[in-house]
């Protein structure tokens, strides 16, 4: 089968856990001798400026076709998505995949084409703060399209095929993200950068944007007393008066160090080495940051919304969703060896629950379900 997938902002990227899904998907697609074209979006890694994207046209087997659009919040989404899917309506495929809300308001021209579609939800993204006014309506319009007119939609938690349900009356299929095997690394790189050592920081790692409730884990972090660092690991997206915001909470603090974006073997390092992974979000979709902390083994305290819990299960401490105080007896109970989970029952527990290989083909069962 020939499959187009679209939504994303390009790969290979670490930008966001839909660029990391559309990547694991379609390289293992290729595996099962499927043919993937894959619609990139022009333009810099805008998680790290440092990062520039290169004009590839193949990629582990997957064909990259580079869409042109503008890099301006609300608008870039829709002008991509348009021309991402005007160019696929005339190449043959089989099915087109479309990737989050946003890029779905497209969706009703191939299905005037007779074109089959697979929509993944990635999370109920007008939920995020980082939109507002016109983004908002264009991702809601874009959630109504593919209620009515996506041959298949997949969802990422229980919660989100409720609202589907309730909202559209339309069935929806569960397929959760998937985690790879962990690479375990010793503290070498940040040791140098940041002299961290084996188990003496807390590992905060997400975009930074107001729904992480990066500020309720600060606020928390400076109300106890501990000698281990707050590592802050991120770039902004569409965000950039939040991240100046966090830069000026936190200058004043020696324990508190912000890295910016990072990947590769520093990430290894950072995930294999944490004492305490935490993530404290308001919104999330299906946290992958949050899979790949467990796969290591790795402790973590997570705020109490759905989609955090569905992931850990009972490996991990919860608190009250936006609640500093409780977020905060949590931490100390936590950096007290108090709430410890068994690191291998932890990377047992994910691996054995979240395998990329299954999910694709759960996948691929919608596409030729047709």
């Amino acid at each position: 089968m020939k499959i187009a997938m679209i939504g994303h902002k390009r790969i290979p990227s670490r930008e966001g856990g839909v660029e990391i899904v559309v990547e694991e998907l379609a390289t293992r697609l290729v595996k099962d001798n499927y043919e993937v074209d894959v619609y990139n979006r022009k333009g810099n890694n805008v998680a790290d400026k440092n990062i520039k994207t290169k004009k590839l046209k193949k990629y582990k087997g997957v064909n990259i076709i580079t869409i042109p659009t503008i890099n301006k919040k609300g608008i870039d989404a829709l002008l991509y998505s348009f021309l991402a899917t005007v160019r696929a309506i005339f190449c043959k495929y089989d099915c087109i995949h479309y990737h989050a809300e946003g890029s779905c308001g497209m969706l009703w021209i191939p299905h005037l084409f007779r074109i089959r579609t697979v929509v993944t939800i990635h999370g109920l993204d007008w939920q995020r703060s980082k939109w507002g006014g016109f983004a908002t309506k264009y991702i809601k319009f874009g959630e109504r399209v593919a209620a009515k007119y996506a041959d298949e939609i997949i969802v990422l938690s229980k919660g989100v095929q409720n609202y589907f349900k309730e909202t559209y009356n339309r069935d929806t299929h569960f397929i959760p993200n998937g985690v790879n095997k962990p690479v375990e690394k010793e503290p070498k790189i940040i040791k140098e950068k940041y002299n961290l050592d084996k188990d003496n920081y807390i590992l905060f790692l997400a975009r930074i944007v107001p729904e992480k409730g990066l500020d309720y884990l600060i606020d928390a972090y400076k109300k106890i007393n501990s000698d281990k660092k707050l590592i802050i690991v991120g770039g902004a997206s569409h965000t950039n008066g939040y991240y100046e915001e966090i830069k000026e909470k936190v200058k004043e603090d020696e324990k508190i160090i912000m890295t910016g974006f990072i990947q590769g073997e520093e990430l290894h390092e950072l995930y294999s080495n944490c004492y305490l992974y935490c993530l404290p979000s308001d919104v999330e979709g299906m946290p992958i940051s949050l899979m790949e902390a467990m796969s290591y083994g790795r402790n973590c305290l997570v705020s109490n919304i759905e989609e955090n819990t569905q992931v850990t299960g009972k490996f991990a401490t919860t608190f009250e969703k936006s609640n500093v105080e409780d977020l905060k007896q949590k931490l100390e109970n936590c950096l007290n060896a108090k709430n410890r989970f068994n690191e291998k029952e932890i990377s047992d527990y994910i691996l054995g629950k979240y395998d990329w290989d299954k999910i694709v083909k759960e996948t691929e069962i919608l596409y030729k379900k047709g």
